[in-house]
């Protein structure tokens, strides 16, 4: 049997066959018809086998496994994908970053809706994506352009995709994986630029950009309207104008609530050089806002002098616990002060997670998604008693307090699930003078969601595509106690993920989620699917050399 794709663009590039191209690359028809499966297994080689062989090999494309049926939508690549069982974890993927472009549109839709049916043909459940708040309500307050996520929502429920849609109330630029920049919309920027306080500032009176400061959460800084109005009415448009989507096909709403949408402080901004790994970063609270809040806070516990600034000892960015009086082993953290200061910080960014999840709950209750809000995986300096990474974050996790655990109950409030990053770290990969500990971050985060009673999805923090990462997912995942993955979403989709070998991984992946990440990694592709590809030339009416190639 043969399937047509007919387009005015092509994704088969006949001079390269390691990389997929886009649908933007060329102009023709591709053919897709099944070969006798081969009997040779494919089995993982070092890089100069693979020098040698690459001609020899036939790489495995993501279109394997396909039917004709109606509009070409496309099954699983066994029929275990689609078994039902309550330990099975489905897999999402992330879309680029730029999915949406600045001017409004969806970017190259015919690549999109290509990559679309690879990732449907590979089993995965859905795909997430940014819907930024820079590009939506760029021309004006309450002024919602969506058309373009319309159009991207339409094409997700036509390959029988699932979306989970991230509320990004932050910009994108500046931070780990950022690969474009949308900064917070223009209107917005001109009230920063009239009142620079309205955003996260350090001890040097730096401004930071990225999101607007919790400290001013109530106060109507933005054109007359508070930050968790603007957010809540941005929410109530978004519900207005997918209600028919809601719960079939957009099953998850993740709420940002800080920097990479994460609830955090913006304590280790990468841009302009001000922070590296594994600097231990800064405190974000020297904006009148919460310079002001801590003051009061001070006052009502009766130790006034303890709100005229935040710690003076706290170091810099880029520092050790050990260079600081404040987070070294015996340091000011330790201390009555340093509690109450800690206390204080990490309070005032629970109640900032709790006001957003209340308003997403009331808006979106009864309308079908989860809700969902994302925790950053701070693992450098864990082994230290101090944990001095992640108390500038904003989690008050030390030897002798549980940062988790309050934001797990607060989650807990609105059902809401706790999505957390780093999940296919290992301990034994990290730099040994950093103090990493990802393995013990993540089992910590575990007990706190199981004693909470909240379900747990996770993220990989870096792009990753080799199976080392994976067996660690698919071993973070396994639980017989009650706290296993509820979902997995994959960071995250691009022209590297397609390369063959890479997207072979995925496929594996994706297979032994399916079964509660139970089932073994292969070692070898033995699936035998293998995809043969011609190229039709139009203008000559025949078919050029037969090529054996992945699709990217």
């Amino acid at each position: 049997m043969a399937l047509t794709l007919r387009s005015s663009t092509s994704f088969i590039s006949l001079k390269d066959n390691k990389t997929i191209k886009t649908l933007e690359d060329f102009s023709g028809t591709l053919c897709f018809s099944h070969i006798k499966p081969t009997r040779r297994r494919l089995r993982v080689k070092n890089s100069t086998q693979d020098a040698q062989s690459t001609r020899e090999k036939i790489m495995v494309s993501p279109f394997e496994g396909m039917y004709d049926e109606q509009k070409e939508k496309f099954h699983a690549l066994s029929s275990s994908h689609r078994a039902v069982n309550d330990l099975r974890v489905p897999v999402y993927v992330m879309l680029p970053l730029d999915t949406v472009s600045l001017g409004g549109h969806l970017n190259k839709p015919k690549a999109m809706n290509a990559s679309l049916m690879a990732l449907k043909s590979a089993g995965v459940e859905g795909v997430m994506v940014d819907v930024w708040w820079g590009l939506v309500e760029k021309d004006g307050p309450l002024k919602y352009n969506w058309e373009a996520y319309v159009e991207l929502v339409n094409m997700v429920q036509k390959h029988g995709l699932k979306l989970q849609a991230v509320m990004s109330f932050h910009q994108c630029g500046g931070n780990v994986g950022d690969s474009c920049s949308i900064p917070l919309p223009p209107w917005v920027l001109e009230e920063i630029s009239r009142n620079p306080d309205i955003v996260y500032t350090d001890r040097s009176g730096r401004r930071n950009p990225e999101y607007i400061s919790l400290g001013c959460d109530l106060l109507p800084v933005l054109r007359g309207r508070t930050p968790i109005q603007v957010y809540s009415d941005y929410m109530r448009s978004f519900r207005q104008r997918f209600k028919n989507y809601l719960g079939n096909v957009i099953v998850e709403i993740q709420v940002g609530m800080g920097p990479c949408g994460e609830l955090r402080y913006p304590s280790y901004p990468e841009s302009n050089g001000t922070w590296r790994f594994p600097g231990i970063g800064e405190f974000q609270c020297y904006d009148k806002y919460m310079k002001a809040s801590l003051e009061a806070e001070a006052e009502a516990k009766g130790e006034r002098d303890w709100g005229k600034s935040g710690p003076h000892d706290s170091g810099h960015y880029n520092q050790f616990p050990e260079d600081t009086g404040f987070f070294r082993r015996d340091g000011t953290w330790d201390t009555d002060y340093g509690r109450f200061f800690l206390e204080w910080y990490s309070g005032q960014l629970l109640q900032h997670g709790d006001r957003i999840l209340r308003s997403a709950d009331s808006i979106f209750r009864g309308y079908g998604p989860k809700l969902s809000a994302k925790v950053a995986g701070i693992h450098w300096h864990y082994k230290t008693r101090s944990h001095a990474a992640e108390l500038t974050a904003g989690y008050y996790n030390t030897r002798h307090s549980d940062g988790y655990l309050p934001i797990a109950k607060m989650l807990a409030k609105y059902d809401a699930v706790f999505n957390f990053t780093c999940m296919e770290m290992r301990d034994n990969e990290q730099p040994q003078h950093a103090g990493c500990s990802p393995e013990g971050l993540v089992r910590q985060v575990k007990l706190a969601v199981k004693a909470a009673g909240v379900e747990l999805a996770g993220e990989n923090a870096l792009e990753r595509y080799d199976s080392g990462a994976y067996r660690q997912v698919q071993e973070t995942s396994r639980s017989d106690s009650g706290s296993g993955l509820c979902a997995f979403t994959f960071l995250r989709m691009n022209k590297q993920l397609f390369e063959a070998e890479n997207w072979r991984e995925l496929v594996n992946f994706v297979r032994s989620m399916s079964e509660g990440g139970r089932a073994r990694l292969p070692e070898s592709d033995s699936s035998r699917t293998d995809l043969y590809v011609r190229f039709v030339d139009h203008k000559k009416k025949s078919l050029k050399g037969d090529k054996e190639v992945a699709l990217v």
